[in-house]
C-alpha cells in the first residue's frame, strides 16, 4: 500500500494501482530525444504488472505501531526502511510471488522485475532495520533471485521472436532503469511528495547518449520534468485511489473496515516540461 496525507485521513493506493500508472508513464514514453523502448510490449507488461503480485496482500491493509496505514509514504522516498515493522518471511513471499506470476507468462517481462526487486533489496534497503535473523532470509531471498535470473536470461536467450539486439544484457539494463524511473514517478506522485527529485538512473537517448531526468514539484501532484521525456508538451495522467479518514485508527481491522467501505476514487496527476 502507499499513503497519502489529506486534511482529514489518507489517500491509500494499493500497488497494483501504483505499477498501472508507472506503465502509463512508460507507454508516453519516447520522443526524438529519448528512446522509446523495445519490444514494446513485453517491456510495458514488466513495468505495469510489477507489482501484481500484491494483490491479495493489499486487500487487508494494517497499522503501524503508530496507528498510521502501514504503506510507503513521503518519508520513505529514497530508502527502503521500517522492515521492524513487516513480516518479513510474507514480505519476501510476496516479492517472489510478483517476480514469478509474471515471468512463467513472459520471462522478458519477469526478468525486469527481478531486477527491479533485487535493486530494491540490496541498493536501496536499511538492512540496520532488519533482525539477524531476518538478514538470513533477505541473503536466501537475493541468491534466489540471482538464480533465477540466470535462468530468465537463458529463456530470453533462446527467445527467436526477439531481435539480437533486444536479447543484450545492455538493452535489458537500459529497460530496468526505465522500470525504475517510472515506478519512481508513480511513487512520487502516490505520496504526492514536495521536494525536488529525479528519476534514479540515466536513461537512454536516441542518439546513444543518456541523460538523468530532473523532477519539480510545481503544485499538488503537478511535476515539471527536465530534460522531457515524453511526445506531447504536457500529460494527465488519473490513477485510483480510497480515502479514509482519520489520521490513526485503532487496530488493523478498523483500517481495513474504513478501506472497503469507501469507492475507489480518481485522482489526477500533471506531468509539464
Amino acid at each position: 500500500m502507499l499513503r497519502m496525507e489529506s486534511e482529514t485521513g489518507w489517500w491509500l493506493i494499493t500497488h497494483p494501482d501504483h505499477a498501472h500508472l508507472a506503465g502509463d508513464f512508460a507507454a508516453a514514453w519516447g520522443n526524438a530525444q529519448f528512446r522509446t523502448p523495445e519490444p514494446r510490449a513485453r517491456v510495458l507488461k514488466g513495468i505495469a504488472c510489477h507489482d501484481d503480485g500484491w494483490t491479495a496482500r493489499d486487500a487487508h491493509p494494517s497499522i503501524t505501531r503508530q496507528g498510521k496505514p502501514s504503506a510507503f509514504s513521503t518519508e520513505l522516498v529514497g530508502k527502503y526502511s521500517a522492515f521492524e515493522e513487516i513480516d518479513l518471511e510474507e514480505y519476501l513471499a510476496v516479492r517472489d510471488r510478483a517476480v514469478r506470476i509474471i515471468a512463467d507468462d513472459d520471462p522478458y517481462a519477469g526478468m525486469l522485475i527481478s531486477m527491479h526487486t533485487y535493486n530494491l533489496l540490496t541498493a536501496h534497503a536499511d538492512r540496520s532495520t532488519i533482525a539477524p535473523e531476518g538478514l538470513v532470509l533477505l541473503d536466501e531471498f537475493l541468491e534466489q533471485q540471482r538464480t533465477y535470473q540466470s535462468e530468465l536470461r537463458a529463456a530470453i536467450a533462446a527467445d527467436d521472436s526477439l531481435a539480437l539486439r533486444e536479447r543484450e544484457e545492455q538493452t535489458i539494463l537500459e529497460h530496468f532503469r526505465l522500470l525504475q524511473a517510472c515506478d519512481n514517478l508513480s511513487l512520487l506522485t502516490c505520496v504526492a511528495y514536495e521536494k525536488p527529485a529525479h528519476l534514479l538512473h540515466p536513461l537512454p537517448l536516441n542518439d546513444g547518449g543518456t541523460a538523468e531526468v530532473k523532477v519539480l514539484p510545481i503544485g499538488p501532484r503537478h511535476f515539471r520534468l527536465s530534460p522531457w521525456p515524453f511526445a506531447e508538451g504536457e500529460w494527465n495522467f488519473t490513477f485510483p485511489a480510497r480515502h479514509v479518514e482519520g489520521k490513526v485508527f485503532a487496530d488493523s481491522q478498523t483500517l481495513e473496515a474504513a478501506f472497503h467501505a469507501r469507492p475507489a476514487e480518481k485522482l489526477t496527476v500533471r506531468l509539464s516540461q
